[in-house]
């Protein structure tokens, strides 16, 4: 038997793998998906928010605010692409003013550091493609960009390197109370485990559904997304909000830290994972964000996508051991701030188990910290070295980003290893660039065919039934698919 098992590896279940590791209690973590951070981590506005939006005394408030310090550390120990550009919320009409400045009230009362009113002339000064007539702005500088998904995949591997198991492709079908802890009957198999932390996501609802009667309920919301080119990378110097409203922190216009720029989201609320993109839904995110940026070139998109956060009815994060299901530990509702507070929330985790004397001795022998190559941010010297070492540095597969052989080797052999061409993606960059992979995507392929031991036919895109290549048959006299 397991002393804790975690439903669910995005960020939250993650990090809270990432935490616990540190202690000699047995976890193991079950995640639905063919991979980690494939789902709602995977598709967000990759923002850590300062601390000003969440209403003072709230959870929300206090784990953002603690969360973002933490993320700095973490990911400056794990390698984890980051950087501290600072927010901006814009006020576009002299109605927006009040709304700023209570939202500066917030952040002076939630501990946000070195929060600031701008004036119109200081917002053009730092964002010249700010539209003219904006009245000012808040400014926050400690907000932050992340690779989402590599900060979950970070702390994940980390914490498999330091005892924890991890289980793909294996959803939680069924829960019962047994002596001394809980049975899960899972897609590969039962697991019993004395204690459960519920991290997962949108299904976090079903999750508790399964053994009591949940005190939230999920409201599935999709936000849409555009995500362009390096050529418009540089439209946007600080993450630029326009004033939130009841369904989130409304469109915003961002650079990311591999140098494009992303915009969005809308808010529509849908059934289940709903991850589709429409006209409507872009043709808003784009009318919406010019009246920040006027002039973003929108001709520039590489690609559009989707993600489902999970809203849910109560107005603050649920982090609480249920009161209807004893040892059933939910961490539900993680809607924005929900990437921002991921450790700090973990920490809270970590602290309702520890007084159930269920951790165990922290290690002594603890082996953290990560490093990740990046080719193409090495100097000519340590290139060179790195090819007379490794031949397979001196291969470029994926031109738009310049990523070698040797990088997609790695991040299908690492100690969570990709096994599906959006996995290589996640890990090293190969298919993120302005081509989206349709270059190096068939020779992607043909790697993980070869180091899996695998048919090419068995290789997916992404998600289990995402087969690339499909096999003709004749029937009857005539080819079918």
């Amino acid at each position: 038997m397991y002393d804790i098992a975690i439903i669910g590896c995005g960020v939250i279940g993650a990090a809270t793998a990432y935490a616990l590791s540190h202690y000699e209690a047995k976890t193991v973590v079950l995640e639905a998906e063919n991979d980690v951070a494939d789902c709602t981590t995977k598709a967000n506005s990759a923002i850590l928010h300062a601390g000003y939006d969440p209403e003072p005394g709230t959870r929300m408030a206090e784990l953002n605010v603690t969360g973002v310090a933490m993320a700095k550390e973490i990911c400056a120990k794990l390698d984890v692409p980051y950087k501290q550009c600072g927010s901006l919320v814009l006020a576009l009409q002299d109605s927006d003013v009040p709304h700023i400045e209570k939202l500066y009230k917030n952040g002076v009362a939630n501990g946000v550091p070195d929060i600031q009113l701008l004036t119109a002339d200081e917002v053009k000064a730092i964002e010249p493609h700010v539209i003219d007539t904006v009245k000012g702005a808040l400014y926050a500088p400690s907000a932050a960009i992340v690779s989402p998904w590599e900060y979950a995949l970070a702390m994940i591997e980390v914490a498999v390197r330091n005892g924890v198991e991890l289980r793909r492709s294996s959803a939680v079908k069924s829960m019962k109370k047994i002596d001394g802890g809980f049975e899960l009957e899972t897609a590969t198999g039962t697991v019993q485990a004395r204690y459960v932390v519920n991290a997962a996501g949108i299904k976090a609802e079903a999750i508790h559904a399964m053994l009591g009667t949940p005190r939230f309920h999920i409201h599935p919301t999709r936000g849409e997304y555009y995500l362009l080119d390096k050529s418009e990378g540089a439209r946007a110097n600080h993450v630029i909000f326009q004033c939130p409203n009841e369904l989130g922190k409304g469109v915003l216009v961002s650079p990311t830290v591999h140098g494009n720029l992303i915009v969005g989201p809308d808010a529509v609320r849908v059934e289940g994972d709903d991850t589709s993109c429409t006209s409507q839904g872009l043709e808003f995110v784009k009318t919406t964000a010019q009246r920040s940026i006027p002039d973003i070139n929108f001709g520039e998109s590489i690609r559009n996508f989707a993600g489902v956060r999970a809203n849910v009815d109560v107005d603050d994060f649920v982090i609480e051991e249920a009161a209807d299901v004893p040892g059933l530990i939910d961490l539900a509702g993680m809607k924005s701030p929900g990437l921002s507070s991921a450790p700090a929330i973990a920490r809270e985790a970590v602290k309702i188990l520890a007084s159930k004397d269920i951790l165990g001795a922290e290690k002594t022998n603890y082996k953290d910290g990560r490093r990740h190559i990046r080719f193409k941010e090495l100097s000519p010297e340590e290139k060179a070295l790195l090819i007379a070492e490794n031949p397979a540095y001196g291969r470029v597969i994926c031109r738009c980003e310049t990523i070698t052989e040797a990088e997609i080797l790695h991040a299908i052999h690492s100690e969570v290893p990709a096994t599906t061409i959006d996995g290589v993606k996640r890990r090293c960059n190969a298919g993120m660039g302005r081509c989206q992979g349709g270059f190096c995507g068939p020779r992607v392929l043909e790697l993980l065919s070869r180091e899996l031991g695998i048919s090419p036919m068995e290789v997916l895109q992404d998600k289990a039934g995402t087969n690339v290549l499909v096999q003709e048959t004749k029937i009857g006299g005539k080819n079918h698919d």
